[in-house]
């Protein structure tokens, strides 16, 4: 058994590994997305608080 794995010379193939790198790649792009996302979200969310809370806006408004 030991033998025949040492002589098997048999390996992936180019187009195996480029379908590697395409599923390895898409992955990478949709998390990089939501990741995106979420940033952007979380500044909004930012960005309205401050606003709520600006030294003009009205007596009240800046609640949680």
């Amino acid at each position: 058994m030991f033998k025949n794995f040492l002589r098997d010379e048999s390996g992936a193939s180019a187009a195996e590994y480029a379908l590697i790198l395409a599923v390895v790649g898409a992955g990478i792009a949709f998390a990089a997305y939501a990741l995106g996302q979420a940033v952007d979200g979380s500044i909004k969310a930012a960005t309205s608080q401050v606003t709520k809370c600006s030294p003009g806006a009205a007596a009240g408004a800046c609640t949680a």
